[in-house]
């Protein structure tokens, strides 16, 4: 089962009177669990993943509307920086792989299309283009460490 298939089933899920659907496959398990206040949450977790990359259902909450999946959502914060976000679920690497550099490091300048990081999300690995012209100035996620969809990742200043 593909992100895009897990999308239609949380909008179906939504549409109806569905409160709760489980799927297991070979493995993972999609748990979609609806609230009265119409907040669905899915839960995966592969069978081979240690303990610590698991994802709990506290740290799997999706909006009910489809999320961009090709690139993250800046947002504007406080100050003038702005805040490059996670469009997923899944585990944020700052290398394409482990022999090579990382992708992104402070100071680093980025245009729009530069990979910034990969996040694996369900054994694909995805990369994550920054939208904005800029200069990282904080890396805000350690290497290897799960993320939530829309946990903020970078912060960059605007060139």
């Amino acid at each position: 089962m593909d992100f895009k298939q897990i999308q239609e089933l949380i909008k179906m899920v939504n549409k109806s009177n569905i409160g709760e659907v489980s799927i297991e496959q070979k493995d993972f398990k999609v748990t979609v669990k609806q609230k009265e206040d119409k907040i669905t949450q899915v839960v995966s977790a592969a069978a081979p993943m240690p303990p610590a990359q698991m994802f709990t259902p506290a740290a799997a909450p999706l909006p009910a509307t489809t999320p961009n999946v090709e690139k993250p959502k800046p947002a504007a914060t406080a100050d003038h920086l702005i805040t490059i976000k996670s469009p997923m679920i899944g585990t944020f690497y700052r290398k394409a792989s482990p022999d090579k550099p990382n992708l992104a490091e402070v100071g680093t300048e980025i245009n729009p299309g530069s990979v910034v990081c990969i996040i694996e999300a369900m054994k694909l690995f995805n990369e994550i283009e920054s939208e904005i012209k800029g200069r990282i100035v904080k890396v805000l996620v350690d290497d290897a460490s799960p993320v939530e969809y829309n946990q903020p990742l970078f912060l960059v200043d605007p060139a």
